[in-house]
């Protein structure tokens, strides 16, 4: 019998990576928030990979971290091992990476919730919406209690009908065995929401002292390690190393000899499966050249000895999985502690979001991260952050906020599903982001802190010591162009050590610096700063000098873009009216309902002769429409 159980302001559906950053926000912003899980010892579980980060995640994380997010301070309290990816390349690739310690990074979200002001945590199944006049009111969960609230954010993952399968097993359930939810999908489809089926995976897990590390290579963290938390200046973590080895040609005869009895090839998998972190089985069809691929072994935390199995997901059965994993270097006598598997659930098609990621169908329904079709804890979280913080502005009356593709790897993300859509399990690459120079990992702060602050998550001491930083940069780059470098011994002698050609005359420090060969602890050792500069600081100067070119180049394309989104389309425009536009190009449009003309431009199958016959239209469109309010206010 279903009762009152509690009425909010905002309400978040499942305890994920999505679920907590949009339940945080939410709360931090002042809204009286719930936050309904399936199962209370399972927030901010990592059902998969045990780490956080990566090209184009760890700029999320980062992200997150500079909008007033939670997860980069959570995974800089529970990092077991942190490195930093692509040393070697231009500062736009740089990527942080950290393993996790899984179990402890779970306990400490769960706290941060607990004792974070304005927000309640309480288990339940939440099985149907509540919908009155069109608008989401509120949840009903297994047993009848009903919880009411001005927006509702769900976060459901991969729960949503999920179906486990292992070989010739097949099994209800959500990942790690947990309760799947059965009943919510078909509440989503009664309110004329499109579902679509998505396929993920995960690789088997070992018992560490069952693994012959002698025969694979150590893989360890960096000696100095950075973090993803700008509020984070030390830690003291005891780094683990992993350890890579890779498949063998046995390997490769196990899974070809068993073709037949995996799920990926015999028609049981109906779900589409993420492009890019293929099954191990999947690997070997497609790149039958390859003689190997890499396996890294992961320890999934400090106090367990079970090791994550990267490179080897699949959905073979139990007894072929133990072959493959002592077919492998270093795991000949391996014991298997959990079996990999492939999950398939229920996603909601994208482009039925506003940029806000509220749903079109539903006001005051929001949606965030796996069930929108992405894949990765990352990619969730920067979601999830973005719906927290659009469900509270709806809740307190104001306007969205929409991060531009400019802006961040998140507002890629968000415009990358709500305009083009996903057929398959999205993952966010440098590769999608058209300014990857403007978007790295080391200036998230200078890009997003402003906006965290506007919005309310950033607090005033830690706004302080961004502008600090901000003038302290300036300061610095001012005093580099006004300092004089001629050529003495001194000068000399550090640019031939450098391998650096001599001065013929006397020039700036900061002309000096854009010398390719040269760093700042170069002209740092000639003329000490008499300024307080950390080494981020440092970092950022020697960044902004000596891209300084291709950065004005990439602000000129910016500039470009933002005169198309300032271009905004009216919201009851009917496009089948619009003469001259290919009918895709209205199908498309009428369906996705952009938002200003750089949005439209971006729709598959949108051509730039639609874009121009689009712009004619909307002038004649607009002066009618204003004549038409001009004739108004005279009568």
């Amino acid at each position: 019998m279903p009762f009152v159980a509690g009425e909010y302001d905002v309400i978040v559906v499942g305890a994920g990576h999505a679920g907590c950053e949009s339940a945080l926000a939410s709360a931090r912003m002042g809204c009286n928030t719930l936050l309904l899980t399936i199962n209370l010892d399972m927030v901010a579980f990592m059902p998969c990979n045990p780490s956080i980060g990566g090209p184009a995640k760890g700029h999320v994380v980062r992200e997150i971290d500079a909008l007033g997010g939670e997860m980069g301070r959570n995974i800089d309290k529970t990092y077991i091992q942190m490195r930093m990816l692509n040393t070697g390349k231009g500062p736009a690739v740089h990527a942080l990476r950290a393993q996790a310690d899984k179990f402890l990074y779970q306990h400490q979200m769960k706290e941060t919730i607990e004792n974070t002001p304005n927000l309640t945590l309480r288990q339940g199944m939440v099985e149907e919406l509540i919908v009155e006049d069109g608008r989401c009111v509120g949840v009903e969960a297994k047993g009848g209690a009903q919880y009411f609230a001005k927006a509702v954010v769900v976060t459901t993952g991969t729960y949503l009908r999920g179906k486990v399968i292992v070989g010739e097993l097949i099994y209800e359930s959500g990942p790690n065995n947990q309760q799947p939810s059965l009943k919510l999908s078909e509440s989503l489809k009664n309110l004329g929401l499109e579902l679509v089926r998505f396929k993920t995976g995960t690789p088997p897990r070992v018992h560490g002292d069952t693994i012959d590390f002698s025969k694979t290579e150590i893989q360890p963290g960096d000696d100095k390690p950075k973090f993803f938390s700008y509020e984070t200046k030390h830690a003291d973590n005891e780094q683990l190393p992993c350890w890579l080895t890779y498949t063998s040609a046995d390997t490769h005869e196990i899974i070809n000899s068993n073709l037949d009895r995996a799920p990926m090839f015999s028609g049981v998998i109906e779900g589409t499966g993420p492009r890019y972190c293929p099954s191990i089985e999947d690997k070997i069809v497609r790149f039958a050249d390859k003689p190997k691929h890499q396996i890294f072994l992961e320890p999934e935390g400090k106090n367990t000895r079970e090791y994550y199995v990267q490179g080897l997901s699949t959905s073979m059965p139990e007894d072929v999985q133990l072959r493959i994993l002592r077919s492998i270097p270093g795991l000949e006598k391996v014991e298997m502690m959990r079996t990999g598997y492939a999950i398939e659930y229920d996603a909601v098609v994208p482009t039925q979001l506003w940029p806000s990621l509220e749903t079109k169908k539903v006001d005051g329904l929001f949606t965030a991260g796996q069930i929108n079709g992405t894949s990765g804890y990352e990619e969730a979280a920067g979601q999830g952050l973005m719906a927290g913080i659009n469900a509270a502005r709806k809740v307190q009356g104001k306007e969205p906020v929409i991060l531009s593709r400019s802006q961040g790897y998140i507002g890629v993300l968000i415009d990358d599903l709500v305009t083009k859509g996903t057929n398959e399990p999205y993952r966010l690459l440098t590769s999608r982001a058209e300014y990857r120079l403007l978007l790295r990992h080391d200036n998230a702060d200078l890009r997003l802190t402003p906006t965290g602050r506007e919005i309310g998550l950033i607090t005033d001491e830690r706004f302080a010591a961004f502008e600090e930083k901000v003038s302290l940069i300036e300061q610095e780059t001012a005093r580099l162009k006004e300092t004089r470098v001629r050529p003495d011994e001194t000068v000399q002698a550090m640019l031939q050590e450098a391998n650096s050609a001599p001065l013929v005359n006397g020039i700036d420090a900061l002309t000096l610096l854009r010398r390719p060969e040269l760093s700042y602890a170069h002209i740092e050792s000639l003329y000490p700063s008499p300024l307080p500069l950390d080494e981020d600081m440092k970092e950022q100067v020697e960044i902004q000098v000596k891209y300084a070119g291709y950065i004005d180049k990439q602000l000129i394309q910016v500039e470009r873009l933002q005169k198309m989104e300032k271009k905004r389309i009216p919201e009851d425009i009917d496009y089948s009216l619009i003469h001259g536009l290919a009918m895709e190009a209205k199908q498309k449009m009428d369906r996705i309902r952009p938002l200003s003309i750089g949005q439209a431009s971006r729709i598959a199958g949108v051509t730039p002769a639609d874009i121009s016959i689009l712009l004619v239209y909307l002038e004649h469109y607009n002066r009618v429409t204003a004549k038409k309010h001009a004739e108004t206010d005279a009568g």
